[in-house]
């Protein structure tokens, strides 16, 4: 994202033409199309600025970053992409498209117990984007970049005949060694997980009105997830191995049994459930496939961990003290696989969760 790319931010943002009067057979006036501003000023106006002044960004007026080194702290890497009406609501408000994209990466960040530092941006313009869209994007990329102190160091935009596609590439820092990891989890370990499981899958069903969500709080959820980053310290305290929850609960906790060679159990009545989620619960007539679809929905992005037994406490107390709550639904044990219980009985679901084409 430099004044050299080729493929620059604002390569022909759609223009706006001058008012033309109403009146037939008034003095002529010639519409008059106003030119994109140029791509320098744009870059200026509306990129520069998420850099937050950061040196490593070079205002990026060069066609890389240059960081400094940290010493004591090692250096997490995470990215995401995202495609207009598969991880996004096709038509959904650009600034919302942007902060969605921002947390959905600290997410990732936080499972692994780092600092966000900042990120690099890839963007697929549709063909007809305008500059109000652009400055719309940027918007919301401002605005979560001060609320989550993260800052823009660089990347590249380009033109696609086909949907929006967003893409960024985040960086953060944790004390060396002690990033927490999928791989780690030991026989006996607790399953632990945070905040409320199934709201983001509510959202996405009450968006198409299949679901009710009075106050908006579904829909609010799955469009704008809140990144647990508070929990990072208790993680990296407590935590031997830990995943975000974006695929689906019991294929997040999959995860972290696979890289681990162990096996997890899930107790589904254990779920934590949100008050719009019990509501919609309680309509459900079969409760343990209302509860499976609830812990494979996706995108809830919380933190699933393995604590050892001995420290759920103080891993509840500390998590509380940030402000989330995390609950005990679970158990690593010998073997491989998922196993999801309800009342006790095996009903584990050949889907566990979104799987990545």
């Amino acid at each position: 994202m430099t004044p050299e790319s080729d493929d620059d931010w604002f390569d022909e943002p759609t223009p706006e033409t001058a008012a033309v009067d109403d009146a037939w057979f008034d003095e002529a006036t010639t519409p008059v199309a106003v030119a994109p501003p140029d791509e320098f000023a744009l870059i200026e106006k509306l990129l520069r600025p998420l850099t937050r002044d950061d040196q490593a960004a070079l205002a990026l007026l060069d066609d890389a970053a240059v960081l400094p080194s940290r010493p004591g702290y090692d250096l997490v890497i995470t990215k995401d992409a995202m495609v207009a009406g598969v991880h996004f609501l096709a038509g959904e408000d650009l600034d919302v498209v942007a902060k969605r994209l921002l947390r959905t990466n600290l997410s990732d960040l936080a499972a692994k117990g780092a600092v966000p530092y900042g990120y690099f941006l890839a963007v697929g313009w549709p063909s007809g984007t305008t500059l109000t869209d652009r400055e719309t994007f940027a918007r919301g990329l401002a605005e979560d970049g001060e609320l989550y102190d993260v800052n823009l160091l660089g990347g590249d935009t380009v033109t696609t005949s086909g949907p929006m596609v967003v893409s960024a590439t985040f960086l953060g820092w944790v004390p060396s060694g002690d990033a927490v990891l999928r791989k780690g989890a030991r026989v006996g370990d607790r399953l632990m997980v945070s905040g409320t499981i199934g709201d983001g899958w509510l959202g996405l069903l009450a968006h198409w009105g299949e679901v009710e969500d009075p106050d908006g709080g579904l829909v609010r959820r799955y469009r704008l997830p809140p990144p647990r980053l508070g929990i990072r310290d208790p993680l990296r305290a407590y935590a031997r191995a830990a995943a975000d929850v974006s695929d689906g609960l019991l294929a997040d906790a999959g995860h972290i049994a696979k890289a681990s060679g162990l096996r997890v159990k899930i107790d589904l009545d254990r779920l934590p459930l949100s008050p719009g989620a019990r509501h919609w619960l309680n309509a459900q007539p079969e409760a343990g496939e209302a509860r499976m679809s609830l812990a494979s929905g996706g995108d809830d992005y919380e933190i699933v961990c393995a604590i050892d037994p001995g420290d759920v406490a103080a891993f509840q107390a500390a998590a509380v003290a940030v402000g989330v709550p995390v609950r005990d639904i679970g158990e690593f044990v010998e073997g491989e696989g998922v196993c999801a219980l309800f009342k006790g009985k095996d009903i584990t679901p050949d889907k566990l969760g979104w799987l990545h084409g």
